[in-house]
Parts: structure tokens; C-alpha cells; sequence
């Protein structure tokens, strides 16, 4: 889904993680500035696989082509332009379990091999989603972890309510 505006200086790809958290994605953004792209299942490991490989993959297609600047094949390499971006911020979304990590890792490998110069700028940012939310009356807490949840719950008096996110489409509150 893309957004309205074509300023490079403002606009925000959101990488997401499947048609679920597309779905929250999309209907959280703000379509004019804000763009989502779902990527289906783990991508293609840029590390093991050569660049030919990688061009023939449809998920890779979808990232370059998204974002614009082409492939960094080497430090001198003039087909890659950082100035011919679409988006400001590239902003990585997956779950919070060892699938979303795995694809997280996936991406950010590309993005270092192939995209280096839109890391090392500060253009590419991954999205850490809590693992559960604790509700103890009115007050909400988001835990990364179950430390965290231990300590929330102990942190309240009165009724807690636990929620489990198993996913990113499952945010949308």
C-alpha cells in the first residue's frame, strides 16, 4: 500500500511481517506520508545465496524496487543512488518470536550487504513489538519480556488482565 506523498525527506516504509500485520499496519498509518509492504515467509539469506539469486527472488524484487535506490554491488558502485529513495525511514516489523527475529535478521542482512549506504545513513530502523501487555486497572504496561511481565504484575494492586501477542496482527488497539 503505498502513501500520497513522493517526499523522500518525510515518507516511512513499514516492512511488515505477512497480510496480518499488513492489515494493522495499514489501517494504523497515516496513508500520507506512511507505506506498507508485506513480505511472505522468510526471504532469501543474502549471505548464502549469490546477487543473481537474490534478483530472481519476488520478495527481494518487491524491496528494491519499493525503495528505490538499486543494489550496492560494490563501494564504487555508481547504479546505486542514495538520493533516489522513496522513503526516509525503511522501518522493519515482525513478530516477537524466533520466526519474526529470523526474518528481521534475513532483512537487516540484505539491507547490509546490498543496501549498506541507507544503514550507515540511518534510514533503516527495526521495530522491537512487546511480548505481552499487562492491564492492572486503568494502567497499561508493555513487557519484552517475562521478567518484565513478572514485574508489572507484582508492580499493581487489584485485578491484572494478561494479553499474549503472538503477532503483529493482533496489535491494533
Amino acid at each position: 500500500k503505498p502513501c500520497r506523498s513522493r517526499d523522500n525527506n518525510i515518507t516511512e516504509l513499514f516492512i511488515v511481517e505477512g497480510d496480518s500485520a499488513a492489515g494493522s499496519a495499514k489501517d494504523g498509518r497515516d496513508s500520507g506520508y506512511q507505506a506498507v509492504l508485506p513480505i511472505r515467509g522468510k526471504i532469501i539469506n543474502a549471505e548464502k545465496k549469490d546477487l543473481l539469486a537474490l534478483l530472481k527472488n519476488k520478495e527481494i524484487e518487491s524491496l528494491v524496487t519499493a525503495i528505490g535506490v538499486g543494489i550496492q554491488t560494490s563501494g564504487s558502485d555508481t547504479s546505486f543512488n542514495l538520493d533516489d529513495r522513496k522513503y526516509s525511514k525503511i522501518i522493519l516489523m515482525t513478530d516477537a518470536d524466533v520466526d519474526g527475529s529470523h526474518i528481521a535478521t534475513l532483512l537487516l542482512t540484505f539491507f547490509y550487504r546490498y543496501m549498506r549506504p541507507l544503514v550507515d545513513a540511518g534510514h533503516v530502523y527495526l521495530v522491537q513489538p512487546p511480548l505481552y501487555r499487562v492491564d492492572i486497572g486503568a494502567k497499561q504496561h508493555y513487557c519484552w519480556s517475562e521478567a518484565e511481565r513478572i514485574k508489572a504484575l507484582a508492580s499493581g494492586s487489584g485485578k491484572a488482565h494478561v494479553t499474549r501477542f503472538k503477532g503483529l496482527g493482533e496489535m491494533d488497539e
